[in-house]
């Protein structure tokens, strides 16, 4: 055990955000998400929801300054976006970080995740709640 490391973040969660390089993204994805289909390295989160592994992921992950977007939602193509997104939001201006999201359509998210330096796969019911964060720099 160590200290101030929230439980929501395994050791080898911890071990592969420590991994991670500037500009690589790690998927946070729901339940529905075919992570093992999409993922070269899939993390299991079984019991938890985004939004707490989110939060925990924030407290030492940056986000990228660098680019447009350093997050990125899966549309679910409708007028009304999942409700989840604006628990995200909360999290992300709670965080400190600097942030500009973007959501794009189903088959170019799932196109996007081939690349994914990591796939955590939860337990959150809420549809269309996989998110994408890009890591960036330590200053």
């Amino acid at each position: 055990m160590l200290k101030n490391i929230p439980i929501q973040i395994s050791p080898e969660l911890m071990k592969v955000l420590m991994e991670m390089g500037h500009g690589d993204e790690i998927l946070l994805a729901d339940g529905n998400f075919p992570a093992y289909s999409y993922g070269k390295k899939v993390i299991r989160a079984d019991g938890l929801g985004i939004p707490e592994l989110m939060e925990g992921i924030l407290k030492f992950l940056p986000l990228d300054t660098f680019v447009d977007f350093n997050v990125i939602f899966m549309d679910n193509g409708l007028d009304e976006k999942p409700k989840i997104w604006e628990k995200y939001i909360e999290i992300l201006e709670n965080s400190g970080e600097k942030y500009n999201y973007i959501s794009i359509e189903r088959f170019q998210f799932y196109e996007r995740c081939k690349n994914a330096f990591a796939i955590v796969a939860t337990s959150e019911t809420a549809l269309y709640a996989n998110v994408i964060l890009k890591k960036g720099v330590v200053k």
